[in-house]
């Protein structure tokens, strides 16, 4: 019996050495370094301005009021603490998979698979999500082009978070965003590099969007807007600081391009360099645009008006300036954005199980790479039905604090393979980022503070989250131990 147990312990820590983490060129299931730091550092940022900015002010500032600013300082300083361990870990193990990898070489398999189930959830949910958004800014840019919406039984969930709890709408599908994911899976298809360089180019578009509704918003800036600061209605329990950090949790999940960056580590020229670079790159940047647009948005527009508010940033510009032509500009630049951050987060989801199915701990079709694309074709085409799916028939109510929740946790175990990567040396005689101030304040600081915005998470996405716990870990021990590399090695 003891035998038995020391050998199933060995087999849930057993973990994967940083050499074999790293792929080989001559591997025909291998992909191909591609990417320097300038896409790279895009498609960080291209997987985070855009959703938290476009979206969730919709969703966050009704829990925090005009103090909505600090839930993004907080979620940013939570981010950042993470990023440098991102950044140590990226330079170490430099190696598709992101997080899961990272787990892998650090603290075990068994670990990693969860990280792994929580990485899913977190991209997953996100391309759903944002594909959704694109949705009603899209129909509110056909609207003032053309005087033309979508068809109100096209553009509705047939699953919808109401009044009364969740209802069912028969016969209502939400088309664009299904339109959304299909194209992004056929650029995806066609290889890394050239999504990278579109991406890049729509990311490019998104900041001056971004930059012309700062300028805008800014002429009817009311400092008044800012009075109360904190929300002062505590009926649902989050006045105050609890609805700051209740807002930091909605949004926390737009930091997710971070995690997107790392994921890429099996397709960057020289990893151990640009990887760090490019997370360090794209935190600035991100951070920089999500403050200036959300005290412009919160200067022109009182808190009062954010719930419900569809495509919200459009109608502010419509509001400021009495016009249409300024809110038809930002709509379709959010279309554009949209476009990038849902391509980006599909990415993500489809490398990340690329990473697992090469080390055997779901089944080999995910690594499937075509030989002229080096593209894992059935991993892409099975990620984009999911997502699909999900952003047809749900409203997106059901998913913001469900892929915070996987990014937190996420975050959280990355932040606790620092001290392990540094006491067992991993990488050691790699030249590259190093965490400052020792391998445990920085990560301690950052767990703490990611622990502190998951408390205010609702008990909703604590149930759900538990269920997908379950099923995973019932499926490590169903087929993944069995499968491992490391169990036939």
């Amino acid at each position: 019996m003891l035998l038995r147990l020391a050998s199933l312990t060995q087999q849930l820590f057993r973990t994967k050495p940083v050499e074999v983490a790293e792929h080989s060129g001559h591997d025909p299931h291998s992909l191909h370094r591609s990417l320097g730091l300038f896409p790279l550092t895009m498609i960080g940022v291209g997987a985070t301005i855009g959703t938290g900015i476009f979206f969730t002010m919709v969703e966050a500032v009704p829990k925090a009021g005009p103090s909505v600013i600090l839930a993004f300082i907080l979620a940013a300083v939570t981010a950042g603490l993470t990023a440098l361990c991102y950044a140590e870990l990226s330079a170490r193990i430099p190696a598709s998979g992101s997080s899961y990898s990272f787990a892998y070489a650090t603290v075990g398999e068994f670990a990693a698979f969860i990280v792994a189930a929580c990485l899913l959830l977190e991209y997953g949910l996100a391309a759903s999500a944002t594909a959704i958004g694109w949705s009603a800014y899209l129909n509110h840019f056909l609207t003032n082009a053309v005087g033309w919406q979508i068809p109100e039984m096209l553009r509705s969930p047939m699953i919808v978070s109401g009044v009364n709890g969740t209802e069912f709408h028969a016969g209502r599908v939400n088309l664009p965003p299904v339109i959304l994911v299909v194209i992004c899976g056929f650029m995806l298809l066609r290889g890394t590099k050239e999504s990278a360089t579109i991406n890049a180019v729509m990311v490019l578009i998104k900041l001056l969007i971004l930059t012309f509704f700062v300028v805008i918003a800014f002429h009817g800036f009311n400092a008044e807007h800012f009075t109360p600061f904190f929300n002062q209605d505590n009926s649902k329990g989050m006045g105050g600081m609890a609805g700051v950090t209740a807002a930091a949790g909605t949004v926390f999940f737009s930091f997710i391009g971070l995690d997107t960056i790392a994921t890429a580590g099996a397709e960057v020229k020289n990893p151990q360099r640009n990887v760090p670079l490019g997370i360090m790159a794209a935190l600035l940047i991100v951070t920089v645009f999500y403050l200036l647009v959300s005290v412009a948005a919160v200067g022109a527009q009182p808190a009062s008006m954010f719930a419900g508010q569809e495509a919200g940033l459009a109608v502010i510009l419509q509001n400021v300036t009495g016009q249409a032509w300024p809110a038809l500009i930002l709509s379709a630049g959010a279309v554009i954005s949209v476009f990038s951050v849902t391509l980006v987060t599909i990415y993500g989801q489809s490398r990340i199980l690329y990473a697992i199915s090469k080390d055997g701990l779901i089944p080999q079709t995910f690594q499937t790479v075509n030989p002229r694309t080096k593209a894992p074709v059935s991993n892409t085409i099975i990620v984009c039905l999911v997502v699909g799916i999900v952003a047809g028939l749900v409203d997106s109510t059901f998913l913001w604090d469900m892929v915070s929740m996987g990014t937190l946790v996420a975050f959280i175990l990355v932040s606790a393979a620092v001290p392990v990567l540094r006491r067992k040396g991993i990488g050691a005689d790699l030249a590259g980022f190093r965490v400052p101030f020792g391998a445990y304040l920085v990560p301690g600081l950052s767990i703490f503070a990611c622990l502190y915005i998951v408390k205010d998470l609702s008990a909703a996405t604590f149930r759900i989250f538990f269920i997908w716990m379950v099923i995973a870990i019932a499926t490590y021990f169903i087929y993944g131990m069995r499968h491992s590399r490391l169990n036939k090695s």
